[in-house]
């Protein structure tokens, strides 16, 4: 019975050890001094502050960003001002300092875009950094997030767009499909020899 109370008190020494340190290396607490508060911590705002603080904090122009002179033309045929949309969403485009920059915002977003060569004629802006693109047809335009993989806004027409979409209503331009010759009948396909 020794025994096993002697290797009992063996086994369970190590752990009273480690609970009565903690204890001893903590410093004694004057009563008459308050703790320091705890700094806040630097970038933990609430979203809806995040974005406040977004709105009014200006952005700087890139300087890396090297416009073409091709660029400065597309960028003269930008609509800008307030541009409605669908579902009662609005674009607002404003164009900055420098030729050929824009800043377009909607719901809380701001973007600083600049024109990039479109192979389809479409006018397009983009901000690389915030992953956003703002695509001008001659009827509407679209505002998309490429890093949230979403529209902001969609169906966005200026008074010029308008009147566009409207006569293209009235007047609608014929298909590509329409000039391809249609295929040939049976009768006139020549046939191999008999």
């Amino acid at each position: 019975m020794k025994t096993i109370l002697a290797s009992l008190l063996i086994a369970t020494a190590p752990a009273l050890v480690f609970a009565q340190a903690p204890a001893a290396a903590k410093p004694a607490a004057k009563p008459d001094v308050k703790p320091a508060a705890k700094p806040a911590a630097k970038g933990k705002l609430a979203p809806s502050a995040q974005k406040a603080v977004e709105e009014v904090t200006p952005i700087d122009d890139d300087p890396s960003i090297k416009l073409s002179e091709a660029d400065v033309e597309v960028a003269k045929k930008v609509y800008v001002g307030d541009i409605p949309c669908e579902l009662g969403a609005s674009v607002k485009i404003t164009p900055m300092r420098r030729e050929g920059m824009f800043m377009i915002t909607t719901k809380g977003h701001r973007f600083r875009m600049h024109p990039v060569e479109s192979r389809t004629g479409a006018i397009r802006l983009e901000d690389p950094a915030r992953g956003a693109m703002w695509l001008q047809l001659g009827n509407k335009s679209m505002l998309m997030s490429q890093k949230l993989g979403q529209r902001l806004a969609d169906e966005c027409q200026s008074p010029e767009q308008l009147t566009y979409a409207e006569a293209l209503k009235k007047n609608p331009l014929p298909s590509i499909l329409d000039s391809l010759p249609g295929p040939q009948s049976t009768a006139t396909q020549k046939t191999g020899p008999n």
